[in-house]
């Protein structure tokens, strides 16, 4: 009995024994951003027990306990992470994404690779890098985020573009890259339309890898990925806003009305002319920059929604952002409303549809800017003296100069409104034959209707302003105009409405084979087929005499215009075609000798039958050289050598560009009669081709002690066969009215440089997080060929009736500037006399010129005295982002810098009662007065020709953004299901260093590629401050 009971116990102890070392492990899995993760492999270290995470990212895990029971986490695009479970029973887990790792996934043409896979030169920015910056355009959040892509504003005005470019300017026309949102076209001008807070992901391709996309990819390729759901999640809401106020981040330093009295009174009085001013003692007198600029809002509402049920993702959103002027107010205002849908599905094993659908509604209003006439150059060039309104409540006229108006009342009268709709899709299928082979299908669109409205009332500016009055006198009464012998009608108040659509459409069709074979062979290809067409139409009209010369009644319907006199349409139409077939063949041995071969040919309608079709091929290669079997470099965890030498092309001209055009003008006599027709406009040239080029790159990838990501390549770029539009013989017969030469190809340029990129980031499980990406780039841009006979193609012109001041030359860089070299200030007439270059009309207090030619005189006829006086290519640009996080607080500052660059200043009138910077204080009054500044007068000199005194260092170095940012602790948001709460302080284009004496030295070529640099009143970009708030639940 006692043995029995012995032995029952002794087998109930081993049966509690037994149990007692079993354990229930739970837990959550979260990302870095503290939402669940849905699918992750949770397994017992060493064994084959495990289970997934639900939806709500929670697991539940039963196993034997020990002292050295780890658990295993994984998930695809995370990094694996093994924990110790120490006797606990519940283990949360935060997971990091893999962005360290050499596995995670980048888009390329049509397909996507590995890092570690990559043969060219290929960067990428992540949205939330995008988002963070707050600004209204994509472009605009690229400056300074990649080596290699220079970003230049066009316009600070709200809704304003910019221009892009990747390694330099390529061609003397569009120098923009090819731009894929979600595979669909877009142009650099439609970016308005897309809401940063919507990307997902930018990938760059700077070398000649892009020649995958042909004909269109000679300026690289941009590829945009909007955010994506995940299948089998919980929907995932998010909410973002933030609300700030613009100012303007610098006034000129101008005189004012004392100094301005002063100065003129010193100006007539050396030139023998009676001073206008009795008494000087005018005090400040008018501040028009005060007047002009003020404080404007802007604000961004978004809110979006992801998840996904076990087949199906999907990622919905909407936004609304609106910003004012600086300058004008409502006047310059943008608004934009976004939707956005994307939709992945699984229709079966192999059978997958993508669909993305996005629209915007866009609404602006603009001013006349950046150029003679806007209203920044009045503002600069008005009188302080003269009051904003007269006693009697006018705008004062500022009559003393006839090309300089009141700003405020231009601002007042101006009325331009512009209104978009677009609509943007894509439906793509993809089948997977085999787990080797996939066929994708897409057929995209985009789709535009752009509405413009510009009313011009009957407005009187002051006499002698006859260019922009539009009423015959201060009491508004109407222009008449004769339209036959001694009858007269009146020409009052008109509005111009366009209504233009554009859509492109774009089938493409390809097949994507991956197979590995005997372990170490990787054979990877892509077939396909493109078939692109983009159409065009437009028509507008003018209609006069709208009624009580007000608004309310600018419609053309409205018009009063006497029997339909001077009222004119107009219209456009136009469509182009691009067929083109692809081929993409890898080959990768061991994952260490990577090969990459590409073919494409193109077929464009912009060309005759002579050149309509091109083939552009590629040729790729990497050495894995850490992979090696004899690598011992234990610091250097990653090391990749890489090669790439491709052609690509430039299809980007007016259509049909290669046809004679009948608009010009001829007079015929038939039968005694003389007939007015048409006659031969621009000559043919059937023989016209596309811009091909060539571009050259070696590169090496680097990872150092895992934490220490290093880029770098040296590239070259040339572009041949450039489009121009040159002088030609007469013999053409394109000379007369409406004449003009055929387009040809003549003419090379060449850009070399070598690009330097740089990420540390500090470990994901440290207590402080900090990130820090460097990049720099520097550029060497040089016109290789003319085309034959001709020296330089004029660019843009100094001051009003100027010389000009841009080039395109043989030798130079593409829009330098060209004009005479100063040596100081002639002192003394004995000076003069005593020089030995004879100098025409020089004066004491005149500026020396270099005698360049050496003949011993300045030759101001011709240009054998003028040299290069500058570049608006910057030699050198950099980038520098900062990120710290630490216990719930988040910095980050994010600072560009573009050095080695000139800027021509511009926005100065030379006429005598223009006003001036405030530098003229320090003019030559006599001698020693001072070597820098020339004397004033009214009289004619040559200090006014282009020279490099108007040329300013253009240099800066600019904080873009500021940002401080607070989370609120998970464990207060759990009671109100929230998953994360973050509010935020932040502050764009903070302050800038820089010497340039204008508003804003980031300029980009306002009218056309040889305007580069040139300053005419640019519309600065503004300093903002915000507040904002990120919700997600």
């Amino acid at each position: 009995m006692l043995r029995y009971l012995f032995s029952s116990f002794a087998c109930l102890f081993f049966v509690v024994s037994l149990f007692s070392q079993q354990v229930t492990l739970t837990g959550t899995v979260k990302d870095s951003q503290n939402e669940s993760l849905p699918g992750v492999n949770v397994l017992v270290k060493g064994t084959a027990n495990g289970t997934t995470t639900d939806l709500n990212g929670f697991y539940k895990l039963s196993t034997q306990n020990s002292d050295t029971l780890q658990l295993v986490f994984s998930f695809v695009g995370y990094n694996k992470k093994e924990v110790l479970v120490a006797g606990r029973t519940k283990i949360d887990v935060s997971m990091t994404t893999a962005t360290e790792s050499l596995e995670e996934y980048v888009v390329v043409g049509y397909g996507k690779s590995s890092v570690k896979e990559l043969t060219g030169a290929t960067s990428q920015v992540k949205g939330e890098n995008v988002e963070k910056l707050n600004l209204s355009r994509m472009d605009q959040a690229l400056q300074g985020q990649i080596a290699g892509v220079a970003i230049n504003t066009n316009s600070g005005s709200p809704g304003g573009s910019s221009s892009i470019r990747i390694r330099g300017l390529s061609t003397f026309g569009d120098n923009d890259p090819l731009i894929l949102v979600d595979g669909v076209v877009y142009d650099s001008e439609g970016l308005n339309a897309l809401n940063p807070s919507d990307i997902q992901s930018i990938n760059v391709l700077k070398d000649a890898t892009a020649g995958i996309y042909g004909v269109r990819a000679a300026n690289g390729v941009i590829i945009v990925e909007t955010k994506k759901g995940s299948v089998g999640s919980t929907p995932k809401f998010e909410f973002s806003s933030y609300y700030g106020v613009q100012q303007t981040a610098k006034k000129l330093s101008l005189l004012n009305a004392n100094e301005y009295a002063v100065i003129k009174n010193e100006m007539f009085g050396l030139s023998g002319q009676q001073p206008p001013f009795n008494n000087t003692n005018l005090g400040v007198g008018t501040s028009w920059q005060d007047s002009v600029f003020q404080t404007a809002p802007i604000e961004s509402y978004n809110m979006s929604v992801s998840g996904g049920t076990k087949r199906t993702s999907y990622s919905i959103g909407g936004s609304y952002y609106a910003q004012d002027g600086i300058v004008g107010g409502q006047k310059a205002n943008f608004q934009r409303y976004n939707g956005r849908v994307n939709l992945n599905s699984s229709l079966s094993k192999k059978l997958r549809l993508s669909s993305v659908f996005l629209f915007t509604n866009e609404y602006r209003t603009g001013l006349q800017e950046n150029g003679i006439g806007s209203v920044l150059y009045n503002t600069i060039n008005a009188f302080p003296n003269e009051p904003i309104t007269t006693p009697n409540g006018n705008y004062s006229y500022l009559e003393e100069v006839s090309d300089i108006i009141n700003p405020i009342a231009q601002m007042e009268n101006t009325f331009n409104f512009a209104w978009v709709n677009k609509f943007v899709g894509k439906e793509e299928f993809s089948y997977d034959f085999t787990e080797e082979l996939t066929f994708t299908n897409r057929f995209s669109y985009n789709y535009a209707s752009v509405d413009n409205k510009a009313f011009s009332p009957l407005v009187w500016y002051g006499p002698g302003k006859g260019f922009v009055n539009t009423a015959a006198n201060e009491d508004l009464d109407p222009v008449l105009v004769e339209i036959a012998d001694s009858v007269f009608i009146e020409k009052g108040a008109s509005v111009f409405e366009q209504r233009a659509t554009y859509i492109d459409l774009n089938y493409e069709s390809f097949l994507n084979y991956d197979h590995t074979f005997n372990e170490h062979h990787r054979l990877k290809s892509t077939l396909g087929l493109s078939i692109f067409r983009r159409k065009g139409d437009a028509l507008n009209g003018t209609g006069f005499n709208i009624p009580n010369n007000s608004l309310n009644y600018a419609d053309i319907s409205a018009n009063l215009a006497p029997g339909g006199y001077l009222n004119n349409a107009g219209s456009f139409e136009f469509e182009e075609r691009l067929l083109s077939t692809f081929l993409r063949a890898e080959y990768g041995y061991k994952f260490k000798y990577l090969f990459s071969t590409i073919l494409r040919r193109d077929g464009s309608s912009k060309f005759g039958s002579n050149n309509r079709f091109g083939y552009f091929p590629t040729f790729s290669g990497a050495w894995l050289f850490s992979e090696e079997d004899f690598y011992s470099i234990d610091f250097i965890d990653f090391f990749k050598l890489r090669m790439s030498y491709g052609v690509s092309g430039n299809d980007q001209i007016a259509n049909f560009a290669y046809r004679a055009s009948l608009d010009g003008e001829g007079v015929y006599v038939f039968d005694d009669i003389i007939v007015s027709g048409v006659a031969l406009g621009r000559a043919a040239n059937p023989d016209l081709k596309w811009e091909t080029t060539r571009q050259f790159n070696i590169g090496l990838d680097l990872t150092l002690l895992k934490r220490l990501d290093i880029t770098a390549n040296y590239f070259r770029k040339n572009t041949f066969d450039l489009l121009f539009q040159p002088d030609v013989s007469g013999v053409l017969g394109s000379y007369g009215p409406g004449g003009s030469s055929p387009i040809i190809n003549a003419g090379d340029v060449s850009n070399n440089g070598f690009e330097f990129e740089l990420g540390y980031g500090s470990s994901a499980e440290s207590k402080l997080q900090y990130a820090v990406n460097f990049n720099f780039t520097t550029l060497n841009n040089q016109v290789l060929n003319t085309p034959e006979g001709i020296d330089y193609l004029p660019g843009a012109y100094f001051s009003v009736g100027g010389s000009v001041a841009t080039r395109f030359e043989e030798g130079f860089p593409i829009g330098y500037f060209h004009g005479f070299q100063t040596n100081g200030i002639f002192q003394t007439q004995q000076q003069i006399d005593d020089s030995p270059v004879f100098q025409e009309g020089a004066q004491p207090g005149d500026l020396i010129f270099v005698d360049q030619n050496g003949d011993g005189e300045i030759n101001f006829n011709d240009d054998s005295d003028k040299t290069q006086l500058g570049s608006p290519i910057p030699d050198f640009t950099m980038g520098l982002a900062l990120t710290l996080k630490y216990k719930g607080f988040d910095f980050s500052a994010n600072l560009y810098a573009a050095l080695g660059q000139e800027i021509i200043r511009n926005f100065e009138r030379q006429q005598p009662y223009a006003n001036q910077l405030d530098y003229v204080i320090n003019r030559w009054t006599g001698p020693g007065s001072t070597n820098e500044h020339p004397r004033l007068t009214t009289e004619a000199t040559r200090n006014n020709v282009f020279s490099d005194y108007y040329v300013e260092n253009g240099s800066f170095l600019r904080l873009r953004n500021l940002q401080i940012g607070y989370s609120i602790p998970e464990k207060f948001l759990k009671k109100v299901r929230t998953t994360s709460l973050r509010i935020y302080l932040a502050a764009n284009n903070l302050f800038t260093l820089t010497e340039y004496q204008g508003y804003d030295p980031d300029i980009g070529a306002t009218a056309g590629t040889l305007s580069g640099g040139v300053d005419f009143g640019f519309y600065p970009q503004a300093r903002t401050l915000m507040a904002g708030v990120i919700l997600k639940f």
